[in-house]
């Protein structure tokens, strides 16, 4: 008789960060968790500018001219970087255990998810993987979409609403879905006329 195949399975008790860097104190990681539940996220005023010093002052480099809406949520401000006029809308999360980078004129939309972190679901022990995330200049992250670790959104590019991005972005293309897929072109007016962005159909 065959004996039956043993399967390796799962134990989160074994589960460590392993050579994770945080890239601050603890000390350092504590004050900025007071100071994130009580300004960004339980605050329901934007103070843009309060919120850009107090993330400068955290190692953040924040451009000029940033709105960061109510209930933002940064992971680490030390591995974030903001370009200028960047807006952050309300209860956006940038989950950056890995660099988060934004380029200038970016819109990241309400409840979008920028996520740095992942597992390896193939090893027992669960392993933290991180890898970091670029939005190019001009791109626009809507409501409730998702980027994922290591994908790069080319420049003036849209993830529309609720999509899920797990592969780069081509600059210039609106994508949507899960998994994202092109679906058109994103054409800009050249008149220098305010309303810019082509408007999308759902």
């Amino acid at each position: 008789m065959l004996k039956a195949e043993i399967k390796p399975e799962v134990d989160l008790a074994t589960f460590s960060t392993g050579d994770f860097n945080r890239g601050a104190s603890r000390s350092k990681e504590l004050c900025w968790l007071v100071v994130s539940q009580m300004l960004f996220q339980l605050c329901p005023l934007k103070l843009s500018g309060l919120k850009c010093w107090l993330l400068r002052r955290f190692g953040a480099r924040v451009g000029h001219g940033v709105v960061i809406k109510p209930g933002v949520k940064i992971t680490f401000p030390w591995k974030l970087t903001l370009g200028d006029h960047v807006w952050l809308g309300e209860e956006c999360w940038l989950l950056n255990l890995a660099p988060i980078e934004i380029a200038s004129h970016v819109c990241i939309s309400q409840r979008a998810f920028l996520c740095t972190g992942n597992h390896n679901y193939k090893s027992p022990a669960f392993d933290l993987i991180t890898q970091p995330i670029r939005v190019e200049r001009g791109a626009w992250i809507g409501a409730s979409a998702f980027v994922g670790p290591g994908v790069s959104v080319g420049s003036h590019a849209v993830l529309t609403a609720g999509s899920v991005a797990t592969k780069d972005l081509a600059p210039y293309g609106i994508y949507q879905g899960n998994p994202a897929v092109l679906v058109k072109v994103r054409r800009l007016r050249t008149d220098g006329s305010g309303g810019n962005a082509e408007k999308l159909k759902h």
